[in-house]
C-alpha cells in the first residue's frame, strides 16, 4: 500500500541562494494554458468567499477570484459584467442550466469558466466539457475540478481541460473524508496530478488543506501553479455577508459567516437537504483581504529566496520536499505559544 503525504508531513529543504532580497522574486504564474496572474493566489467559488468585492480586490492585487455559482444566472452575469475590465473567473455545475449559465457568462466576457464539482473525474464532467467545447463559441478557457489522482488528471487533460483544480476532502469545512472515507492527502495528490498535467502543458491549482502561509509555499513546491484559498480569506471585509457582533460592549467580537458549499446551511438556502458533506461556522473579522494577501506573498517570496528561485517555474525545479517525523512537526511550530 502506497504511503500518501500531506502538508504537515513535509518541509522544504533550504538550498544555496544568490537572491539578494525576496522582493526580486517574481510570483507571476499561469492559472490556465493562456491566462497569467501576477500572484499565484485564487479565491474559492464559495458563497461566503467570492462575489463582486472579493473578485475585484483579488484582481487588483494580481490574483483572481472565481465567482460562485450559487445564485441566479442573472446575478452571476451581472457581477462578471461589472468586472469586465478585470481578469475574473466564474463557476458552473454540470447539471440543470449549466450550459445556459456558461453561455451567458461567456457572452458578457468571462474569460475562465470553472467546472465546480466535488468529484471531477466523472462522466457528467466529461459530457459537460464536450458540450462546452462544441456548443459554445468564444475565447474562453475551462478550469476543471476537483480531482486527486494521476488517472483523473490524464483523463481531464485528454477531455480538453485548460487548467486542473486538485484536492478532494481537504477543505477546512469539508467532511467528505469523515463521512465517505474518500480523499487523498494533498502533497501526494498534487505531485501525482502535476506529473501528468506537465505532459499536456496544463497548469494545476491546489485547493484545500491550507492552514498557513507555509502550506501555500509547500503547495507551490509540489508543482502547483496556483493555490486556491477559502478559509484564509474568510472573515475579511471583501467576503459576502454582513459583520455581526457577539458579546457585550466593550468586549464585542466582530464575526462573519463562513460555510462549506456542501454544508446543510448552504444546501438549505438552495432548496437541497441531501448529501451534506460540510459544515458552517463564524470567523473572527479579519479586516481587508489586502493584509492577508500581503502576508502570503511575503511568505512565498521568502520561501523562494530560501531555495534560490527567482520565479515560480524556477521554484518548481529547485524546491525539494523532505519527509519529517511527528517530532519534526512539533519542532516546526513556535514552542512558547
Amino acid at each position: 500500500m502506497k504511503q500518501y503525504l500531506t502538508y504537515d508531513d513535509v518541509q522544504i529543504l533550504p538550498k544555496y541562494s544568490e537572491i539578494k532580497h525576496r522582493s526580486i522574486c517574481n510570483t507571476e504564474t499561469r492559472i490556465t494554458k493562456n491566462y497569467k496572474l501576477d500572484i499565484p493566489i485564487v479565491s474559492s467559488p464559495m458563497d461566503t468567499v467570492t462575489e463582486y468585492e472579493m473578485a475585484y480586490e483579488m484582481s487588483r492585487l494580481g490574483g483572481m477570484g472565481i465567482v460562485h455559482r450559487f445564485m441566479s444566472i442573472e446575478e452571476q452575469t451581472k457581477i462578471i459584467n461589472e468586472l469586465n475590465t478585470h481578469m475574473v473567473g466564474a463557476a458552473i455545475g454540470v447539471t440543470g442550466d449549466f450550459i445556459e449559465r456558461a453561455y451567458e457568462l461567456i457572452n458578457v466576457g468571462c474569460p475562465i469558466i470553472c467546472i465546480d464539482v466535488a468529484h471531477g473525474h466523472h462522466k457528467l464532467v466529461k459530457e459537460a466539457m464536450r458540450r462546452l467545447k462544441n456548443e459554445i463559441k468564444g475565447n474562453v478557457e475551462i478550469l476543471v475540478g476537483n480531482i486527486a489522482t494521476k488517472e483523473s488528471a490524464r483523463d481531464l487533460c485528454e477531455w480538453g481541460a485548460d487548467g486542473l483544480r486538485i484536492g478532494i476532502g481537504g477543505g477546512s469545512l469539508c467532511s467528505t473524508r469523515v463521512q465517505t472515507g474518500v480523499g487523498v492527502p494533498m502533497v501526494s495528490s498534487i505531485l501525482d496530478c502535476v506529473s501528468v498535467a506537465d505532459d499536456y502543458d496544463v497548469p494545476c491549482m491546489a485547493d484545500g488543506g491550507i492552514r498557513s502561509v507555509g502550506d501555500v509555499c509547500k503547495g507551490l513546491a509540489c508543482g502547483s501553479d496556483t493555490i486556491m484559498l477559502g478559509s484564509l480569506l474568510s472573515g475579511t471585509k471583501e467576503t459576502p455577508g454582513s459583520i455581526t457582533k457577539q458579546g457585550q460592549w466593550p468586549n464585542e467580537v466582530l464575526q462573519k459567516k463562513y460555510r462549506g458549499s456542501a454544508s446543510l446551511d448552504s444546501k438549505i438556502d438552495r432548496g437541497e437537504e441531501k448529501n451534506v458533506e460540510g459544515y458552517s461556522t463564524t470567523i473572527s473579522y479579519k479586516g481587508k483581504v489586502k493584509r492577508v494577501i500581503s502576508d502570503i506573498i511575503d511568505g512565498i517570496r521568502s520561501s523562494m529566496s530560501y531555495v534560490g528561485a527567482e520565479s515560480i517555474i524556477d521554484y518548481h525545479s529547485k524546491a525539494e520536499l523532505i519527509k519529517i517525523t511527528n517530532a519534526g512537526i512539533v519542532e516546526a511550530k513556535p514552542h512558547l505559544l
